[in-house]
């Protein structure tokens, strides 16, 4: 049994530990080699998304992905332990809890915050670079209004309203940006002037995140100013103290009393691959050095991923920069030449990444991002950088965990968003109560029933009638568009009933062709109606329902299965059961009579009133406020359920 150890559950550990698992079974060696993956949490943690919930503007779970859920259904040991040690030369790992052997080892244990000697700074900083990090910053500062609201002493007072964000980079800038969306609510909860409040976002460098050009970094800048941020450049932190910070502006040191500073100043690799990069290749700030494959330059059978890479690849003057992308990237080289270890292969592949570009958030509502392929980067601002980085955020969640992470990141981003801090505003923000659509669902499922029972009335189980029922409607629309033919026209009023009217009786309102593909008509005789003309739909039709005037098998079988739905959809809208999967099925019949016969204004509301059930419409007096959390606690149980995902907890 051969032994792959990696230690570390971010994005570069995480990823590996898949990619490998999924090479692994596809050799059919899972019974050979053996993956363990160790981390001193349960959870990967999404560093990138850490200002959002140390200023509330998600929930914290939004962070948090359960390793037993990203592995679940592979072959991969999840071990809850904090690693103290590695010998290197027994090859032998030591933790808190347990010790662990191995042939192979992936260094993939991140980053920490440094503090480049400042006095004061460890101590007396909230660091931004951990879960725990950003749940202390979540409590402390709406702490420092409430205390704020209280105090008399107005230096006191100063003091806690003052905010220090010291770092200009990515982190300190997402930072600085979503605690200036923050105050206005905060302001607003402890009835605190706006004007008394302070942020300061400050760095030694001389414009905002560097890797930026410049004319990106000054929009970086001007945003921060207009979300009142004052933007200190080219000032040198000296000393921290527990409610003071003295920094250095040209030849002169200013102290300011604050309760806050965030240290967002940048990060070196952590202790364990500090430690490591002495004995098996040393790069920057406690990095590993590799070789083009990855491998530590002094031991060929340790691996670097992420934040532990200290390599420069070919035609580069700088090292892989410490970002998402190139955990991702790594993680897929070092799964393919670990392949080829374990096989005895000497197959090796060098890394050579090719970066997509970065983006900055500054706050929920705005973003720049810098994008594109090597050499061909162009610039996005605004919405489009903001649709740009959630995007990419769900690329990245379809390899760590699909569909189950994408649903509840939609959900924490988009439909429980407050104070419009989103770049789509708040206009998805679910903040009408469940029992409110109660009523409209009840009245939705008793309209399919009454449906359903006319046409069993009209004698839809015994003789053929769906010929009839779609060549009325065709009669009617052509009737309208070529008023000069002498059939009557027969005007379907409902799906149900059909009266006759002469054409000159109907006008038509839009008859609009898209590409001789989909046909959109919209008329108005006794009632309003509108079509869509698609010529799958109408060949279909044409074809097979309506052949020998609609007496064959599968007209006889789709009318029975029309009404059976209708009056099976009524029924379980009702009762709210199977809510969504009932209202998204009434939406589809929907769209099947609007294809063939059209719908008219009497039941146009019944679209509308499909989309709202679809959710949260069955949360309250219902049988899936029963019914879904057995089925659900049943369904994620499944196997081949949590290997794939499909499920949303």
């Amino acid at each position: 049994m051969k032994r792959v150890v990696i230690l570390g559950a971010g994005y570069g550990g995480v990823l590996t530990a898949k990619k490998l698992a999924k090479k692994i079974k596809k050799q059919g060696l899972s019974n050979e080699i053996e993956i363990t993956i160790i981390d001193k949490n349960p959870f990967h943690t999404m560093l990138t998304e850490l200002h959002e919930v140390a200023c509330q503007r998600v929930d914290e779970d939004s962070i948090k992905i359960s390793l037993s859920k990203v592995f679940a259904g592979r072959k991969v040991n999840v071990v809850l332990d904090e690693i103290q040690n590695i010998d290197y030369d027994k090859k032998r790992l030591t933790g808190k809890c347990s010790s662990y052997d191995y042939d192979y080892l992936v260094l993939a244990s991140g980053s920490k915050p440094t503090y480049f000697g400042v006095e004061g700074a460890k101590e007396n900083t909230f660091p931004l670079w951990s879960y725990k990090d950003a749940i202390r910053l979540r409590e402390h500062i709406p702490e420092m209004f409430r205390q704020a609201s209280c105090e008399l002493d107005p230096d006191k007072r100063r003091e806690l309203l003052t905010f220090f964000v010291v770092g200009a980079g990515f982190t300190g800038v997402e930072m600085a940006g979503e605690l200036a969306e923050l105050v206005p609510s905060l302001c607003e909860k402890y009835e605190i002037d706006r004007k008394d409040v302070r942020l300061v976002n400050v760095d030694v460098l001389e414009r905002s995140c560097m890797i930026f050009p410049p004319r990106l970094s000054n929009k970086v800048e001007a945003r921060l100013a207009k979300m009142h941020v004052d933007v200190m450049l080219k000032t040198n932190i000296v000393k921290v103290t527990e409610n003071s910070i003295d920094y250095k502006k040209g030849d002169k040191i200013i102290s300011e009393r604050t309760s806050t500073v965030v240290w967002a100043a940048g990060v070196e690799a952590s202790d364990i691959s500090s430690a490591g990069s002495k004995k098996i290749g040393q790069g920057a700030r406690g990095r590993i050095q590799t070789d083009a494959q990855l491998r530590a330059v002094n031991n060929k059978s340790i691996y670097a991923a992420g934040d532990n890479i200290s390599y420069i690849p070919e035609g580069e003057k700088t090292p892989v920069p410490q970002m998402v992308e190139n955990c991702e990237q790594s993680a897929d080289v070092i799964a393919n030449n670990l392949m080829s270890d374990l096989l005895g292969k000497n197959e090796y592949e060098d890394y050579k990444p090719q970066f997509h570009g970065v983006m900055v958030c500054v706050g929920g509502r705005y973003g720049v991002a810098h994008v594109g392929l090597p050499g061909k980067f162009f610039s996005l601002a605004s919405f489009f950088a903001m649709f740009a980085k959630h995007f990419i955020n769900i690329i990245y969640f379809i390899q760590v965990l699909g569909f189950n992470k994408i649903a509840s990141y939609v959900y924490h981003e988009f439909l429980t968003i407050r104070n419009k801090r989103s770049f789509v505003g708040g206009y998805f923000s679910n903040r009408s109560a469940s029992f409110m659509l109660v009523p409209l669902r009840m009245y939705l499922g008793i309209f399919w029933i009454v449906e359903g029972f006319k046409k069993i009335n009209q004698g839809w189980f015994s003789t053929y009638k769906l010929y009839d029922f779609i060549n009325s409607a065709n009669q009617f629309f052509n009737g309208i568009l070529n008023p000069g033919t002498s059939d009557a026209v027969t005007a379907a009023t409902s799906e149900a009933a059909t009266t006759t009217v002469a054409a000159s009786a109907g006008t038509v309102l839009i008859n609009f062709n898209i590409l001789n593909l989909v046909r959109i008509i919209y008329v108005h005789a006794s009632d309003y109606a509108i079509k869509v003309q698609v010529g799958l739909v109408d060949l279909f039709t044409n074809k097979l329902l309506l052949r020998n005037n609609g007496v064959n098998g599968l007209s006889g079988f789709l009318q029975i299965f029309i009404v059976v739905s209708e009056i099976l959809i009524g029924l379980a809208l009702i009762g709210g059961l199977f809510t969504t999967i009932s209202s998204a099925y009434s939406l589809v019949l929907q769209m099947l009579f609007l294809t063939t016969t059209g719908i008219y204004m009497a039941t146009w509301w019944m679209v509308f009133a499909s989309i709202a059930m679809m959710f949260g419409a069955g949360r309250v007096f219902s049988l899936d406020y029963y019914v879904m959390p057995f089925l659900k606690s049943k369904w994620k149980k499944l196997k081949f359920v949590r290997k794939w995902y499909i499920y949303n907890d």
